[in-house]
């Protein structure tokens, strides 16, 4: 079996000037960071906020459902759920149709935050959608990259 032969620095240039993937997560990095120095003063990450109003809804989801939405394990949205759940921001309880299953709900105090965290993701995220030249397509193109919409 032959030695693989290193890349070359030209493709080393092709990846950073072509590669999807790493144009997708430097932009997700500074989306992130933006929006987390701006919700600094609601006292959230911008994370913490997906999470947040992930679960404004009528009825508690489960966690099975909020994991889909926002595209992460279940692993890592009980870590994710643990400091907001100690800030009693979130409550967790067992689901009364399935007891296996966990109910998450927004306590008052998150719909609080929540609340005080919205007019300044809107004031961001409108600031942005300014910057982009199409931001519905944008919006249209990362949908088919993320799958189906929950």
């Amino acid at each position: 079996m032959q030695t693989p032969v290193s890349p070359s620095f030209e493709t080393t240039l092709l990846v950073r000037d072509t590669c999807l993937c790493l144009h997708a997560q430097r932009a997700a990095r500074a989306l992130a960071r933006r929006f987390d120095v701006a919700l600094k003063p609601a006292g959230i990450t911008s994370g913490q906020f997906s999470l947040l109003m992930s679960l404004n809804r009528p009825q508690p989801p489960n966690v099975g459902s909020v994991a889909t939405l926002l595209a992460m394990d279940r692993t890592t949205l009980t870590a994710n759920l643990k400091p907001l759940e100690r800030r009693g921001l979130v409550e967790t309880e067992a689901d009364p149709t399935d007891k296996r299953a966990r109910l998450l709900r927004l306590t008052p105090a998150g719909r609080a935050v929540l609340a005080g965290a919205v007019p300044i993701w809107k004031a961001v995220h409108a600031s942005i959608e300014t910057a982009l030249s199409n931001p519905d397509r944008l919006r249209a193109e990362l949908m088919v990259l993320s799958g189906p919409d929950i």
